[in-house]
């Protein structure tokens, strides 16, 4: 393995609460409450919130990454639209994860492939390709449970591959097509991994609202823009799925047509970027359709993430039919694994 520039060395002994409050949750070895049977079809407040524990930063190429952990635990998988529980299995030591970034922007990119191959004394003691995943505090990142080999220093090889079907536009345009890997250094031990802070929530759970994003974390979160955040003209916010979609219209030469149409998914509550989903646009202007089709997969610097599609121009009057086709394929924490599954049409009018 090739070693990569750091950008930091975070600070390894200090643990991060998934809620945003870190200081004031309870510390405790992590006994996981049972998943609720009557959890809403909506993001709802989880049984319990766990901290983690940052542990390194680096970059390489395009893109920057952190590692961190935690206890390891439950989430849930979605293939389609059929969503799989994946339990903590006998030998699972820690949940890792994995934050990858735009070290300028600081934009999350939330659509390169990512493996990591954990070694000790350059020995390989797991590997495996990692799950894009959201969570409530932390939103879009990757992340699994892994099995180690007790207290020691390991070597985290990130390797990210190059965004594919993304297109991206203008500082990004050309950027992130190449793969590369960052080396980051994860020490790890029972003890410190018990000092994490675990807290049971038992009044909240089921609750339809979500745990606070984190914060004082040296990284950026998957936290979409807010409308006035974003260039051009706001059209309106839509919503299904308990998702959010907000519709925003620019005229911009690095997009292709006289107006771009941005469709930015997020969540209900903390605003998290939600990727990797299926999406069509019609736009119909006096019973006459001037726009009907899939929209694309674009990274774009003051954007971020979203869904694009480019016409002539759009006009007062004109409607606009979204049409999500494919739920999200990311796993989910706790919380999101009941919500952005089953969507309706949504229509928004052109002021």
């Amino acid at each position: 393995m090739n070693r990569r520039t750091f950008l930091a060395a975070a600070a390894g002994t200090t643990s991060a609460g998934l809620a945003g409050c870190f200081g004031l949750l309870e510390t405790r070895t992590a006994g996981q409450p049972p998943v609720l049977s009557d959890r809403p079809d909506a993001v709802y407040h989880p049984t319990h919130v766990e901290g983690m524990k940052m542990e390194a930063m680096g970059r390489s190429g395009d893109f920057a990454a952190a590692v961190m952990y935690s206890y390891p635990h439950r989430f849930w998988t979605v293939s389609g639209s059929t969503v799989t529980k994946q339990s903590i299995q006998s030998d699972d030591a820690a949940h890792i994860m994995v934050a990858v970034w735009d070290p300028e922007t600081e934009v999350v990119v939330p659509d390169a492939g990512v493996s990591i191959a954990v070694t000790k004394d350059d020995e390989v003691v797991s590997e495996e390709v990692i799950y894009p995943m959201l969570s409530q505090p932390m939103g879009f990142h990757y992340g699994a449970n892994f099995g180690l080999d007790g207290t020691a220093n390991y070597t985290v090889e990130v390797d990210i591959g190059g965004l594919s079907g993304v297109e991206t536009t203008g500082s990004f345009d050309g950027r992130f097509t190449e793969s590369t890997s960052i080396d980051l250094d994860l020490s790890y031990s029972e003890a410190e991994k018990e000092n994490i802070s675990y807290e049971n929530t038992p009044d909240r759970a089921g609750d339809q609202t979500a745990v606070s994003a984190m914060t004082m974390m040296d990284m950026p979160l998957g936290i979409a823009p807010s409308a006035d955040e974003l260039p051009g003209a706001t059209v309106g916010t839509a919503s299904t799925g308990d998702a959010e979609f907000v519709v925003q219209a620019v005229e911009a030469d690095r997009f292709a047509g006289g107006t771009h149409v941005a469709v930015s998914p997020r969540t209900p509550y903390n605003g998290m970027l939600i990727p990797r989903l299926g999406l069509e646009m019609t736009v119909a202007r006096d019973d006459e359709t001037v726009f009907d089709e899939e929209l694309g997969a674009v990274l774009d610097p003051e954007f971020g993430y979203h869904y694009g599609g480019d016409l002539d121009a759009l006009e007062s009057g004109d409607e606009i039919e979204l049409r999500v086709t494919i739920p999200p394929q990311v796993a989910r924490h706790e919380g999101y694994e009941t919500a952005f599954l089953s969507f309706e049409p949504m229509t928004l009018s052109v002021a």
